[in-house]
């Protein structure tokens, strides 16, 4: 799960220049919208715009989104996902949506060697990241558990998908970033040029600022207040890190981010994740995985894909950016001083 409203924010959203009136003489925006979905909050603002196309566009956005909270849930009992993961090894025949994002889930699943495994839910679950009921499970109950963990054994085809009984799917580890992509593709498609959204945290930017200068994302801090900012256009922003969704039991702290080959919160030295892409899926996916790989592997794996940047904020208290960030990002805050590795290829 992705960080919440607060742990990525935009700067200066409020102070962005007004756009100029419509060749027509109409209002212009920004027009806005707030809503829960998906468990998580929600804003979309939309620039440089007529106000009542802009209403339009932000109106199909809410429908978007509404429809694919219904298709995707996992807990509510007519989704497509939640008769998925209660068919009992049947095949189930899918939504050419649900198809899509499906098929993009598990080819990232295999590109990134199962760090991202979206059959992991059960062991999710476990742990009470799901319920709010927060448990150590025992190391036979999650070695049973882990038997289900598999995304190679989900079947997918023309006619639908299959899982072995007993296994269940969770894709919010990559729904609120599709969902973003298709954002933009209905924004686009409705003639916008400048808008931003944040779902739950990730950040998902459609051209610039109506002025032409880019968007500025901060970066939250581990121990609160923001380590960075960064100046985007056209990109997705999206962190995944340990710090806010957790409990501590015996004087331990157990995060919410697990790794599916142990079944355990992962504990690989870094605080969070950023991934800065074209795509908001890619993002959504590889801030989960880099942090379940941990940084040397991650780093591994920027280099061979070299397809997005990524922002590793460390326990030990220092940053490293991939070379793709080094003109548009900078420390700030508490951290403005703490040293700043810049990865290259």
């Amino acid at each position: 799960m992705k960080l919440s409203r607060f742990w990525i924010c935009l700067l200066a959203l409020l102070l962005l220049a007004g756009c100029k009136p419509h060749a027509h003489g109409e209002p212009c925006g920004p027009a806005s919208r707030e809503l829960t979905a998906m468990d998580t909050y929600m804003a979309m603002t939309i620039y440089h715009q007529p106000r009542e196309e802009a209403e339009q566009s932000l109106q199909q956005a809410v429908g978007l989104i509404a429809e694919l909270d219904e298709l995707l849930s996992v807990t509510d009992t007519d989704s497509e996902l939640y008769r998925v993961n209660h068919s009992g090894g049947e095949t189930v025949s899918l939504s050419e949506e649900t198809q899509a994002l499906l098929a993009e889930a598990l080819a990232l699943c295999k590109s990134t060697g199962g760090a991202l495994d979206v059959t992991i839910y059960p062991v999710v679950r476990a742990w009470g990241f799901t319920t709010g009921d927060y448990r150590v499970p025992e190391q036979e109950e999650l070695r049973a558990l882990l038997e289900k963990v598999d995304y190679t054994q989900v079947a997918l085809t023309e006619e639908g998908v299959t899982l072995p009984e007993g296994m269940e799917l969770d894709l919010g580890a990559v729904a609120k970033g599709w969902t973003g992509d298709r954002l933009m593709e209905l924004f686009r498609s409705a003639g916008v040029t400048s808008a931003i959204v944040e779902l739950g945290g990730n950040v998902q930017a459609l051209g610039t600022k109506p002025d032409g200068s880019p968007w500025r994302v901060a970066v939250q801090a581990p121990e609160g207040g923001y380590a960075g900012a960064l100046e985007i256009a056209d990109k997705a922003v999206i962190t995944s890190g340990g710090y806010q969704r957790y409990f501590v039991q015996n004087g331990e702290t157990y995060i919410h981010i697990m790794d599916p080959a142990s079944g355990r919160p992962a504990e690989t030295g870094l605080h969070s994740v950023t991934v800065v892409t074209d795509r908001g899926i890619m993002g959504d996916a590889l801030s989960t995985a880099l942090f379940v790989m941990g940084r040397e592997k991650a780093v591994d794996y920027w280099r061979f894909r070299q397809d997005f940047d990524a922002i590793f904020l460390s326990e030990n208290g220092t940053a490293a950016i991939t070379e793709g960030l080094e003109d548009c990002f900078s420390l700030c805050g508490e951290w403005e001083d703490r040293p700043m590795e810049i990865i290259r290829k």
